[in-house]
């Protein structure tokens, strides 16, 4: 059933960057979809960063790296919640049982009842953080696909610069001036922006 599933979505997604590059290859004007880098994501995680990925230009491929994160991060939560919810459920079946006269299991023979609810508890909020966790990783990586999608296409390069300088306003005011230049037709603007520190 899992295979059928994964092979379905790898055809749709096949099929979707298929038509990426039909468009680009007809259209140079075509524009960077983020709706179709947050779906991607929302259906299988990272698949939102390596679309835009692919969608950068040469010189700004830098979303691939995230991906293995991403993984790390849905993994490690996924396992920290499998773990607790195994535990819980087995010092519930072993509190149950002592309730009901039977001998305790030689896992647990070292709790006694008091013990056996503690670790219960104990066990029962770290399954519960870790379905947080899951939810918040699985949350921001949709956040980063789409908000990334939408610089793809930004322009930073040599004719954008920001210089931070220290300065001194009025003769004895510490400060920091911010210069931010924009290279036009051989052309230079600079503007500058006064930050006190008192």
């Amino acid at each position: 059933m899992y295979r059928l599933l994964f092979l379905v979505f790898v055809l749709l997604t096949s099929k979707l960057f298929a038509q990426d590059s039909i468009v680009n290859s007809i259209d140079s004007s075509f524009q960077h979809n983020p709706k179709k880098a947050l779906l991607l994501s929302a259906v299988i995680p990272g698949a939102g960063q390596i679309y835009n990925h692919l969608a950068m230009p040469k010189g700004k491929k830098k979303a691939y790296w995230k991906v293995p994160l991403i993984y790390a991060g849905l993994g490690s939560m996924g396992y920290f919640l499998i773990k607790n919810q195994q535990l819980q459920l087995a010092l519930k079946d072993e509190y149950t049982l002592r309730k009901g006269g039977a001998i305790p299991n030689p896992t647990w023979e070292e709790y006694d009842d008091e013990g056996i609810l503690n670790l219960y508890n104990q066990h029962l909020d770290r399954r519960d953080l870790s379905i947080v966790g899951l939810t918040l990783v699985y949350l921001l990586q949709l956040v980063d696909a789409h908000v990334e999608a939408h610089f793809v296409d930004f322009d930073v390069s040599e004719k954008l610069t920001l210089n931070v300088r220290p300065t001194v306003i009025y003769s004895t005011i510490p400060g920091v001036q911010l210069s931010l230049t924009v290279k036009q037709d051989k052309r230079i603007h600079e503007k500058g922006t006064f930050v006190n520190f008192y």
